[in-house]
């Protein structure tokens, strides 16, 4: 029961790391140029902000979930996991916050402050942006799961008396 409760963690620590390094991979290559008569210009992550917050958040929370996978089982550094999950669970919410943001204007743009759509300009650029965005959001999904397994871990001998 404890070696495939161990296997099962390890599991989604793993996916963890994978969907946040494959967020980082595809947003940070996520690039597009596109001319219109003499007019040419090349949309990338860099322009904004808020993009290159979720890669850099990614990028952190990608090499802290491979630290952790190589942490061994019986260390004490698992009681601090707990609050670093909570930390990074909270960055990835943030960062995916952002970037979803400034992604949904890119898609529909904003009437009332005369910002047009661009993804029907540049499509291979916003199919990137949204590609990184699930696997962000497969991201969250996972470090939250991770979170609550971790306080489960940490409260249940707390709250349960075996006296």
């Amino acid at each position: 029961m404890a070696n495939t409760r161990r296997i099962c963690l390890l599991l989604l620590r793993f996916l963890a790391f994978a969907s946040t390094l494959s967020a980082v991979i595809v947003m940070a290559t996520s690039h597009e140029r596109i001319s219109f008569l003499t007019i040419s210009f090349e949309t990338r992550y860099t322009n904004s902000h808020a993009f290159k917050y979720f890669v850099i958040s990614n990028s952190v929370v990608t090499v802290y979930g491979f630290l952790v996978l190589l942490l061994p089982e019986k260390s004490l550094l698992w009681r601090l996991v707990v609050a670093m999950d909570l930390v990074f669970t909270m960055l990835l919410i943030s960062s995916i916050s952002a970037a979803l943001a400034i992604a949904e204007v890119g898609k529909n743009g904003n009437n009332y402050a005369a910002w047009v759509p661009i993804c029907g300009s540049v499509p291979k650029f916003c199919n990137q942006v949204t590609g990184a965005l699930i696997a962000g959001f497969i991201a969250v999904i996972t470090y939250m799961i991770l979170l609550l397994h971790s306080l489960h871990t940490v409260l249940d001998p707390l709250l349960l008396n075996k006296s």
